[in-house]
């Protein structure tokens, strides 16, 4: 939403630079067309943010999008559909010549530089806020129930893990590491746009889970019970199971080498599906990588299935549930 955000905020500064430009060299001012049309691209402009900015919003609510895709060709269609209905509004909407002079077209086009402005300055401000510090982020599915439930709407801590180069996956600066136990938000691991894993295609798209293994970490689960380097975790009180009985792992011919191949290539949810769920591994984490599971975890589609989040894929940290108000609280 950033990225959005932030190319927003640089068509309403464009506005702002030629609205300037075109005063200092006394082409607006005065009762004349290209003032008139300069008002109408005014209005055209704000019509395409609300109507993009009001899909894009729709979108994210019903988890629709891909969040790699900066603005679909619905969300632009509906935005050219906004810039044309507002600028036949202002057009016919323009005070005419009479009364022009009373109410004065120099003020007008003030009023819409100062819009500008202040559209500029806010937008911009919450795409850096957004990209660098908290981003709102919404519980879209059972997978994080006890701790978080479907509709719940919490703050991600974005700079805790460090602070990345935009449109790369570079960070610059690291300032905490990831820890057993955190909670994380990340893009989906996979940069195939037609890979199918749990249930749907999942490129693109922000997950939440909890960390479970770090790299180097040997994982295992065994009866549901997990463990790494051979030890129960036996601190997991967050768990939930929503099924008693144990699915038993299947036979399987493959050597450990295959094994922990298949699952870092993100196979294990098209060859064994829910023959893994309760008896997994071993496989070890990989450098740079975690494997992360859902607090819920017989309704949990995760790295079980589809394998490690590289690092580089992570946004931020769970940081506090704010909506619903008797849900607030810091998540442990």
């Amino acid at each position: 939403m950033e990225e959005k955000l932030f190319w927003i905020g640089i068509l309403m500064g464009l506005h702002l630079f030629g609205s300037h430009l075109l005063r200092d060299k006394n082409k607006l001012g005065e009762d004349n067309t290209l003032t008139r049309i300069w008002h109408c691209v005014f209005y055209g402009i704000t019509g395409f943010i609300v109507m993009v900015l009001l899909t894009v919003s729709l979108d994210n609510r019903n988890a629709e999008v891909s969040t790699t895709i900066l603005f679909t060709g619905r969300q632009i269609g509906y935005g050219v559909f906004g810039f044309i209905a507002a600028v036949v509004y202002s057009w016919f909407m323009w005070p005419k010549k009479e009364e022009g002079v009373k109410k004065g077209v120099l003020s007008v086009i003030a009023s819409d530089m100062e819009w500008s402005e202040t559209v500029f300055s806010a937008v911009i401000l919450a795409s850096v806020v957004m990209y660098l510090f908290v981003q709102a982020f919404k519980i879209p599915s059972t997978s994080m129930e006890r701790t978080f439930l479907v509709g719940d709407h919490l703050f991600v801590n974005k700079i805790v893990y460090g602070i990345r180069i935009p449109y790369t996956r570079v960070k610059l600066v690291r300032f905490f590491k990831v820890k057993r136990g955190d909670i994380v938000i990340f893009r989906f691991p996979s940069e195939d746009p037609k890979e199918f894993q749990c249930g749907g295609r999942q490129y693109g798209r922000d997950f939440i889970k909890r960390v479970i293994g770090l790299p180097g970490d040997k994982v295992e689960i065994k009866g549901k019970k997990v463990f790494v380097n051979d030890k129960e975790l036996n601190e997991e009180k967050y768990t939930q199971f929503a099924d008693n009985n144990v699915i038993r792992r299947p036979e399987s011919k493959i050597s450990g080498e295959e094994y922990q191949k298949f699952w870092e290539n993100r196979q294990f949810g098209k060859l064994f599906a829910e023959g893994i769920r309760d008896e997994f591994g071993p496989v070890t984490v990989p450098e740079k990588t975690y494997m992360v599971m859902g607090d819920n975890r017989d309704r949990s589609c995760d790295s079980r299935y589809w394998g490690p989040v590289p690092e580089s894929y992570i946004k931020g940290k769970a940081w506090v549930t704010y909506w619903p108000p008797s849900r607030i609280a810091f998540p442990d």
